[in-house]
């Protein structure tokens, strides 16, 4: 197991590298300029602008901009943002409790949904109830979340007047914050909870067909022990990477989900320092989405070990 994840861990260092290096990459040679607003000023002279861009480092190799910006990261310095001027750790630290309240609630939602309705659905296949949780199933993966939310906001917005589609993160009180917080909640969690309950639904089925399910019938055990502590345990090992890989995805997800309700969180900030151009911030969400991945991927193996003994790793 040491072996194992010594392994995991050099290959993990590897590839987030890589990913740092494409992004930044990609970043330096798209167009516009994160000094666009201020070097369109006609009251600012060039002089000026060149010193500010010299004083950013705007004006240095593409190679050197990285070195420069990865020295910072790892010394724990995430640098400042150039819209803002505010330092990227503060900024994002801002904004994260917003998105890990409603994309954690969304996560939450959807395993509660998924892991009974799939069981359910692969228990009693080709029944009404499986067909209906099949059929919603399949809209909720197939349906965008830009598409749902505008749906949403439609019908319980603009129509009933029940809900605010417009977040406010100034809103106090318990019952205002959830009143705000359901349509986004239900947004993602309607997308995670449909992709999971087909996982668990085919997962079940493979399983309650093996011998070994079979034969804890046979020794007369209830249905629901042969269920939830033969067959459940089982069907549960592939879904686990499911979700652990939905973790990270919850917050690529919410990127959609933020512009549309305008929920001042993490994924609105990356739009935002997308289109200005802000390097820093850009980096630091996308860099730690993919140290969320990564680390997600490697709890996922561990835990295949705890729920199948018969794992080991060499």
């Amino acid at each position: 197991m040491g072996r194992y994840l010594i392994r995991r861990v050099l290959i993990s260092i590897v590839s987030l590298i890589a990913i740092s290096m494409v992004v930044f990459g990609i970043l330096a040679i798209a167009p516009g300029d994160p000094l666009s607003g201020f070097a369109q000023n006609p009251n600012v002279p060039p002089e000026l602008r060149a010193q500010i861009r010299h004083k950013m480092g705007l004006d240095d190799p593409i190679p050197v901009q990285y070195a420069k910006w990865a020295t910072s990261y790892m010394r724990g310095d995430w640098m400042v943002s150039y819209t803002s001027r505010m330092p990227v750790r503060d900024y994002i630290m801002q904004r994260l409790p917003v998105t890990i309240r409603i994309s954690g609630s969304a996560f939450i939602l959807g395993i509660l949904i998924a892991i009974p309705i799939g069981a359910i659905s692969a228990i009693k296949q080709y029944s009404l109830f499986d067909q209906v949780a099949t059929t919603f199933a399949f809209l909720g993966f197939s349906i965008p979340t830009f598409f749902s939310g505008i749906l949403l906001i439609i019908i319980f917005s603009v129509k009933l007047g029940w809900l605010p589609f417009v977040y406010d993160s100034e809103v106090t009180g318990f019952w205002p914050n959830v009143k705000q917080s359901i349509m986004p909640v239900f947004v993602l969690g309607l997308a995670s909870a449909a992709q999971l309950t087909r996982f668990m639904r085919a997962s079940m089925l493979e399983v309650i067909s093996q011998d070994f399910v079979r034969t804890a019938r046979s020794k007369g055990l209830r249905e629901r022990a042969v269920v939830v502590f033969h067959a459940m345990r089982n069907a549960m090992i592939p879904v686990v990477t499911i979700i652990a890989l939905q973790i990270p995805e919850l917050f690529g997800g919410a990127v959609i989900t933020e512009q549309i309700f305008r929920i001042p969180g993490i994924g609105r900030a990356l739009i935002d320092g997308i289109g200005s151009k802000d390097v820093p911030v850009v980096m630091a969400i996308t860099f730690g989405i993919a140290v969320l991945v990564v680390v997600f991927n490697v709890v996922a193996d561990l835990a295949y070990a705890l729920l199948d003994p018969r794992i080991r790793y060499a």
